[in-house]
């Protein structure tokens, strides 16, 4: 291993910034985000030397944040590969996001997160399920308000976006192509019939659960957005729990959050004709927090962009988090 003075950089100018599977959808996105900054320097790679591992590791090691944007394993390999003390990994995959040695990316999951982001160099960014979940139980469960080993169950829906590039690809050429197609595409398509979910165990550890919830997620004919419900029986709550209790304790948790916004009770305006719209939340970073229902039972909905605070924008702020500049910069409320 290579002596950690080696790899000090001068105190003042750019940040200095890898994505590592910069051609997938997360990747591509964060590129999006990134470009626009005048506090970062993009360290790229060249086309050819993608899959070098040499060129890989000596930019990964260059980094003040790293990026990887890989399927699970391949993250494994590539956080292997950093002996740079001062590089901070983001990694976006489900590899390390129960790992207790990663800090789990969720700013907003409770007091002192921030401070273990800030000082983490391991950093595993969120599910997009698993952060519109979380989001809504945690606050319930510290609350005592929600039970630990409540029996939940939640379903989510989903633009075809999460799915990668090549689910993206399959969409947009059913898209160009109805006759061919028959139609297969163009209802939402639910999934992960097994109730294996690869979000699950993050669900569970962080949302503080004694069990995971039955998850049903569903994937849409739409490209993104987001949304997760958790119904509920209020009369399996604590006595006397209600749905502006719920409430409460959101905006409590949530008090001061840039990029948490807690609707009021049955919010109306949120409603088209009784329809509830998935992709209200599309190009920010920004989560709404909802309850629906009526005295005895209630719907606990979240929505965001699942590329932006699902992932790519969650990524950025958890950066800029580490980084100690403002949160929001380069991000939308």
């Amino acid at each position: 291993m290579a002596s950690p003075d080696s790899f000090k950089r001068p105190s003042k100018g750019s940040f200095k910034v890898y994505v590592d599977g910069q051609e997938g959808t997360t990747g591509l996105r964060l590129f999006d985000y990134l470009q626009a900054r005048d506090d970062i320097e993009l360290l790229r790679i060249d086309s050819d030397k993608r899959k070098d591992p040499a060129e890989r590791a000596r930019l990964l090691n260059a980094a003040d944040v790293a990026f990887l944007c890989l399927p699970d394993a391949a993250s494994r390999e590539a956080a292997a590969m950093v002996e740079n003390p001062e590089t901070c990994l983001i990694d976006a995959s489900t590899a390390f996001r129960t790992d207790p040695d990663w800090v789990y990316g969720l700013p907003e999951l409770s007091d002192g997160q921030r401070e273990r982001i800030r000082a983490s160099k391991r950093i595993a960014n969120v599910g997009c399920h698993a952060s519109a979940f979380i989001l809504l139980v945690r606050p319930l469960v510290d609350a005592g308000l929600l039970p630990a080993d409540y029996p939940l169950s939640a379903f989510s829906l989903t633009g075809y976006s999460g799915g990668g590039k090549k689910m993206i690809a399959d969409y947009e050429a059913a898209i160009e192509e109805r006759s061919s197609s028959e139609g297969r595409l163009d209802a939402p398509r639910p999934y992960a019939m097994a109730l294996g979910h690869k979000h699950l165990p993050e669900m569970q550890q962080h949302g503080r659960l004694a069990r995971p919830p039955v998850f049903s997620p569903i994937v849409g004919p739409f490209l993104k957005g987001l949304m997760v419900n958790v119904p509920l029986q209020l009369s399996h709550l604590p006595a006397g729990v209600r749905a502006e209790d719920l409430l409460d304790a959101y905006r409590a948790h949530y008090a001061g959050e840039p990029f948490v916004q807690v609707r009021p009770f049955e919010e109306i305006d949120n409603l088209d004709n009784g329809f509830f719209d998935v992709r209200g939340a599309n190009e920010t970073n920004r989560v709404d927090l909802f309850v629906f229902g009526n005295e005895e039972r209630v719907c606990l909905v979240s929505r965001l962009d699942n590329l932006g605070k699902g992932a790519a924008g969650s990524a950025v702020q958890n950066m800029n988090v580490h980084l100690g500049v403002d949160e929001t910069t380069g991000l939308s409320v």
